[in-house]
């Protein structure tokens, strides 16, 4: 594996970390159509584990199968596919060194009580993760939730013992909780903190959702308006979020959220190219369509993401 210049300055932002770790990200740095840019697009299918099977498949009953993920991300030239165990193992074996991996190591359910706090169980292990040889391991965390300071513990200590066996941390900092409603859970200022949160706990890669440009928090307002923080369109808060990783140091991609067009797809793309984000985590918008649509439509990113478009 060569490593661009690009790649090379992107790495030099980890001082702290040991070669494997290094080598793990060089890996999804350098993978595929986009390899070598310092963008990125990652497939991720852990969809069922919180909504179930027909809601998340049943649209495009191939993706039912595991293979169908790995392949599409195989032949589509992503940066790494992520999903919970049962998946990556269903498919290590067959895809072995076709296309870098992430273990998605907790996960939640749609059947819980509403009323339950907003949290996630651990269900697998960093050895889990070496076994299948994975690049890293993804791990969800809800800043806002009653809980959240446990799921920091617990990502803390897994954080480490990765990156002591060579593995790299994606953080999914997800703001949810008992205090914060549906607009505030997508703010500008909480997205930032979010990702701000995901950068302090030790993710070498940190996953949010773009924010809208509403404002939650009454002093974090005070102190964008004070700081004149642009908020007005989605690459100024794409922005905001690259800044609020160590100002850029950490890798940030962002999630391509609910269902929607391909057109939508195609300018929350620019609007991360735009904000100088690392790239795209992007699952339902790909695998529910027909795979020929979702093909036509992650080389049209790819395109972007190159500036080709």
């Amino acid at each position: 594996m060569r490593t661009t210049k690009t790649v090379q300055n992107i790495l030099r932002n980890y001082e702290g970390e040991n070669p494997g770790v290094k080598t793990n990200l060089a890996r999804m740095l350098s993978e595929g159509k986009l390899g070598g840019t310092g963008k990125m697009i990652i497939l991720p299918v852990d969809q069922g584990f919180e909504h179930g099977p027909a809601r998340s498949f049943s649209v495009n009953a191939p993706s039912y199968d595991p293979h169908y993920h790995y392949q599409m991300a195989v032949d589509a030239g992503l940066s790494a596919y992520a999903a919970p165990l049962g998946p990556l193992e269903a498919g290590a074996d067959t895809f072995a060194g076709q296309i870098p991996t992430i273990l998605k190591v907790n996960s939640a359910n749609s059947l819980l009580p509403k009323v339950a706090p907003k949290t996630q169980a651990i269900t697998a292990s960093v050895d889990d993760a070496l076994r299948l040889g994975c690049s890293a391991i993804g791990f969800t965390i809800y800043p806002g939730s009653s809980q959240s300071l446990d799921m920091f513990s617990d990502i803390a200590e897994m954080r480490r013992e990765a990156a002591a066996k060579g593995i790299a941390t994606i953080i999914w900092s997800y703001p949810r909780g008992e205090d914060l409603d549906k607009d505030g859970e997508t703010a500008a200022d909480v997205t930032a903190y979010a990702a701000h949160i995901a950068a302090l706990l030790g993710a070498h890669i940190i996953k949010v959702k773009l924010s809208t440009d509403h404002l939650s928090q009454p002093e974090a307002k005070k102190a964008f308006e004070a700081g004149q923080i642009a908020v007005k369109t989605q690459a100024d808060r794409v922005r905001e979020c690259v800044r609020s990783v160590l100002n850029g140091r950490r890798l940030i991609v962002f999630s391509g959220g609910a269902s929607k067009g391909a057109n939508d797809v195609l300018d929350d793309t620019r609007a991360i190219r735009d904000g100088g984000g690392n790239g795209s985590i992007i699952g339902r918008n790909c695998f529910q369509r027909p795979r020929a649509e979702a093909m036509k439509m992650l080389q049209d990113m790819i395109d972007i993401y190159k500036g080709k478009a």
